[in-house]
């Protein structure tokens, strides 16, 4: 195994930052588009719809990081074979995982829109929006298998173009379907829909020499008991994990609710930072992903330690920038996001917190990318419940005596919990090199 460094490192995680910093451009796009018909009612309709789908494609984002793990181990271990497998058995999940979103869509529909409250008219045409993306299913969770495979074998370049090219294509489609055809809110979702089977077209040919004639695989060799009983097992474990961590950033935009319309909206403002960091921490987590899992497939014990600790360190020295930056440009940043004075003292009253959160929370997402290429799912999802259990007894504890504030320690013991929990079973990640 080649020997791990900094540039491998930066490698891996300067493409898929570029690439996340491109994903929110989507969402912009797709409302500043809808919003020229000049209408209430579209904008909220493909926001809802959007959400809806989102919701659901999140529950396979697992297929990413098993797909990572394992494939990334099989390149270690210089077995294209096996190597190109583990794609072709995430793609099968993923198309079996797309049809069934489809075949099930109406009762989705049905459930989504008795807990999400609408108008009459948003909700008949956030249907017509759902409806449309819905058949898009496969493809949105195949990316997920492309985009982990393609990580594991440090192709974050292929990554970045695959993003482009899909943004590419929705926002040309966007402003023909809507502005030039006069499509409306089916025009967003028919737009959206060939971006997401055109990215799966590319993805796939990315991958081509997954494909290629010497590593077909015979059908009995795919559907492999043992393979795939081990692979839904590890998805099975990081879908728990996922589900849990979802569920404690949903309570806290719910617990914010009881502050009032301008505590709601101070936190959300504050939480747009944490999203921030996620998109450029994650990064590093994905180098570490990739390295380790070779590094592992390889049985290089020595090989997983550097790639954690230089892709510690350069989280590390990102966290501290990302925390110099929220110091001197939060209240500028808040400014920018709200024209209410009054968000804008609330959300600057809690702003140290926001200080605090990278140095707390990095070394959990490089802990997740050494867990992820270990594929050690099972230590990754008892760690978040026992951060969890912690956050909750600091909610119950802190919200109390501390009220708003206590609200922000919690989340702080959450990424702090995280880490700890984690780092106390990162012996287990060099031993499964040996």
């Amino acid at each position: 195994m080649q020997d791990i460094t900094h540039r491998r490192v930066l490698g891996i995680a300067l493409p898929i930052l570029v690439s996340n910093a491109t994903i929110p451009l989507l969402g912009l796009v797709d409302t500043a588009v809808v919003g020229r018909l000049g209408a209430a009612a579209p904008i909220g309709a493909v926001g809802m719809g959007g959400v809806i789908l989102t919701t659901f494609y999140l529950l396979f984002s697992f297929l990413r990081m098993g797909t990572s793990g394992l494939a990334a181990q099989a390149h270690g271990r210089a077995d294209p074979a096996e190597t190109a497998m583990v794609l072709h058995r995430a793609l099968l999940i993923a198309a079996v995982s797309g049809l069934a979103l489809i075949l099930l869509q109406i009762p989705i529909l049905a459930g989504a829109f008795a807990v999400s409250p609408a108008s009459a008219e948003v909700e008949e045409l956030a249907r017509a929006y759902v409806s449309i993306r819905i058949w898009g299913a496969p493809a949105v969770i195949g990316l997920y298998a492309v985009t982990g495979w393609l990580i594991a074998l440090e192709r974050a370049r292929a990554v970045l173009m695959l993003q482009l090219w899909i943004n590419a294509i929705n926002i040309a489609l966007d402003v023909g379907f809507v502005i030039g055809l006069g499509w409306g809110v089916p025009g967003v979702a028919a737009a959206t829909l060939i971006g997401e089977w055109a990215g799966l077209a590319m993805g796939l040919w990315l991958c081509r020499d997954a494909f290629a004639r010497h590593l077909r695989a015979r059908w009995d060799a795919l559907v492999e008991r043992a393979a795939l009983r081990g692979m839904m097992a590890m998805n099975a474990d990081l879908v728990v994990r996922s589900l849990l961590l979802q569920a404690c950033h949903t309570s806290f935009v719910f617990l914010s609710a009881g502050q009032g319309d301008v505590g709601l909206a101070a936190n959300q403002v504050l939480l747009q930072f944490m999203f921030l960091f996620a998109f450029i921490l994650d990064g590093f987590a994905l180098s570490a992903e990739a390295l380790v899992g070779q590094a592992v497939g390889a049985r290089a014990p020595g090989h997983v330690r550097r790639a954690a600790v230089i892709s510690g360190q350069w989280a590390f020295g990102a966290s501290l920038v990302l925390t110099l930056g929220v110091l001197f440009g939060g209240p500028h940043l808040i400014a920018a996001m709200t024209t209410s004075e009054a968000v804008r003292a609330e959300a600057a009253r809690f702003l140290p917190w926001i200080w605090a959160l990278p140095l707390a929370s990095f070394a959990s997402y490089v802990l997740d990318g050494i867990f992820i290429g270990a594929t050690l799912s099972r230590e990754m999802r008892n760690a978040m419940v026992q951060a969890v259990l912690l956050y909750g007894l600091s909610l119950l504890v802190f919200l109390p005596l501390f009220g708003p504030h206590g609200l922000w320690l919690a989340m702080l013991a959450l990424n702090l919990g995280r880490s700890l929990m984690m780092a106390r079973r990162y012996p287990r990640a060099e031993a499964k090199a040996r």
